[in-house]
């Protein structure tokens, strides 16, 4: 199929991204239009796009995102899962994958004060994983460690440096009016979210 057109206006996030990957892997379209009318799914499939190949343009119509997908190669580019799986990943198939699902801006419940506190004692103990942690995941009120008013923010910031993965939610993202605020990790969608469990070998959830 050489076009094909995918309206996905209501859909909340990843919705928009299953449709779009379906479509992809069913027609191989050379050129995908996806019309969404919230931030956080024109980021995702923007994002997705990419990783299939498709060179992207945004067109704002109407309070409606527009998403123009042209594909630059016959080269199969992957989503999360199979990007993760490139050769350099198989070669280290054997090694741990410590995945670290952060669901709250604080740990544990009875003292929010004492909450946030721990919750930057935890980051800041993070490294002595070392190479065993791979990925932080952020979703609901756990996003709001990703922006600069936070003050695990050096520390995740310092985790990323070393090449720890960090994914935002941009649904919760949305949700809490801080899209765009976020400046550590890369804003993902529910789909990255469900093969980052599928991937890891480990996950601590906090």
């Amino acid at each position: 199929m050489s076009e094909q057109i995918i309206e996905c206006q209501g859909l909340p996030c990843p919705q928009p991204v299953l449709k779009c990957k379906e479509a992809i892997e069913t027609n191989a379209p050379k050129s995908i239009s996806i019309s969404v009318d919230n931030e956080a799914a024109k980021i995702n499939v923007s994002r997705f796009l990419t990783t299939q190949g498709y060179e992207v343009i945004i067109e704002n119509i109407e309070n409606n995102f527009v998403i123009l997908g042209t594909k630059q190669s016959d080269t199969a580019s992957d989503c999360e899962a199979c990007v993760e799986m490139s050769d350099e990943a198989i070669s280290d198939l054997g090694k741990q994958k410590i995945l670290v699902f952060i669901a709250s801006d604080i740990m544990g419940t009875g003292d929010d004060g004492l909450g946030g506190k721990l919750m930057y004692n935890f980051l800041l103990t993070l490294k002595e994983m070392g190479s065993d942690l791979w990925r932080i995941v952020m979703v609901n009120g756990g996003v709001k460690l990703s922006v600069p008013e936070s003050p695990c923010m050096e520390e995740l910031q310092k985790l990323e440096k070393e090449g720890v993965s960090i994914l935002v939610c941009g649904t919760c993202l949305e949700h809490f009016g801080l899209t765009g605020s976020q400046k550590t990790g890369e804003v993902t969608n529910m789909l990255d979210i469900i093969t980052s469990f599928q991937l890891a070998t480990k996950t601590i959830r906090v």
